[in-house]
């Protein structure tokens, strides 16, 4: 009896199993060996790609009706992992099921917002990167021909040409058009009997974004009285943002061009194509100049 007390007793101090024994926790220096390591020059590139992806998605979707689509898909992706983790699993199985029919509903209410989606992708500045002094070329010459027809015709006109800064918050003011530059409709949209005539046109790359938009008229109390309206709005455009505008008087037909709140006034043809060509084809060089002596 003794025996089997002391051998029961002696049992409570033998080592535990090999198989339970606990692993060590790891050490701070395996954490801090995880964050040493140096991204290739692939995880880089597919970061920027990304990260540019969502950029121009975000940008384009800005202020239209997308906006509360892409809210509505979060909540749809949180509702999803939701029902996972809280193990909801009718609400799992309903969201999986509908997740299809959602991509399809998407797809025929938003066919207009993903074909222009696809057509801004499609004019992107990595795609279109070789054409862009031809295209350039042939906007300033349908530029050219538009302004000189309305001046022969002494039919006022202010085009306002959009360079690094955007005018977005003027074109949401106007007729959004989006339309292929040519000078045909330019004369359209400023002859006396258009809807359209009374405002300005905005033209983005070799696009009219937009007719009929309002412009901020300067306040500069220096300017000559005989600067009607237009000249006024285009000069109080320029001096906000550096856009570039081209007007054209209706009461003497003569031709303007307006940059940096400053305006040269009766141009013709040539000095007017020389004149574009320095503040759109050569901006870069002209804002290097620019700023050169504010280094000095």
């Amino acid at each position: 009896m003794a025996y089997g007390w002391w051998h029961g007793s002696m049992r409570l101090f033998e080592p535990l199993p090999s198989a339970i024994t606990i692993s060590p926790q790891p050490s701070a220096m395996n954490w801090i060996s995880a964050f040493r390591h140096v991204p290739s020059l692939v995880d880089v590139i597919d970061i920027l790609v990304v990260s540019v992806l969502i950029y121009e998605v975000m940008k384009l979707i800005r202020g239209t009706r997308a906006v509360q689509m892409v809210f509505g898909g979060g909540l749809f992706v949180a509702l999803f992992y939701g029902s996972r983790w809280a193990h909801l699993e009718t609400v799992n199985w309903l969201v999986r099921n509908l997740a299809g029919y959602i991509v399809f509903a998407v797809i025929v209410l938003f066919q207009s917002d993903i074909r222009r989606a696809l057509a801004h992708f499609g004019r992107a500045p990595f795609f279109r990167y070789l054409a862009k002094t031809e295209s350039a070329e042939e906007t300033i010459e349908e530029l050219i021909v538009a302004a000189s027809m309305l001046s022969t015709q002494r039919v006022g006109a202010i085009i306002a040409i959009e360079r690094q800064i955007g005018l977005r918050s003027y074109i949401e003011g106007g007729i959004p058009l989006d339309a292929v530059l040519t000078y045909d409709l330019l004369l359209s949209i400023f002859l006396p009997s258009s809807p359209l005539h009374d405002g300005a046109v905005i033209v983005q790359e070799d696009r009219v974004a937009a007719a009929a938009c309002f412009l901020p008229l300067t306040v500069n109390p220096r300017l000559s009285k005989e600067l009607g309206s237009r000249h006024r709005a285009a000069i109080g455009l320029t001096e906000e943002n550096d856009a570039v505008a081209i007007v054209v008087s209706e009461e003497t037909g003569g031709i303007s061009v307006v940059a940096d709140g400053q305006i040269e006034r009766g141009l013709d043809t040539d000095e007017l194509r020389g004149r574009l060509r320095s503040l759109v084809l050569q901006r870069r060089a002209k804002q290097a100049r620019t700023r050169a002596p504010q280094l000095t």
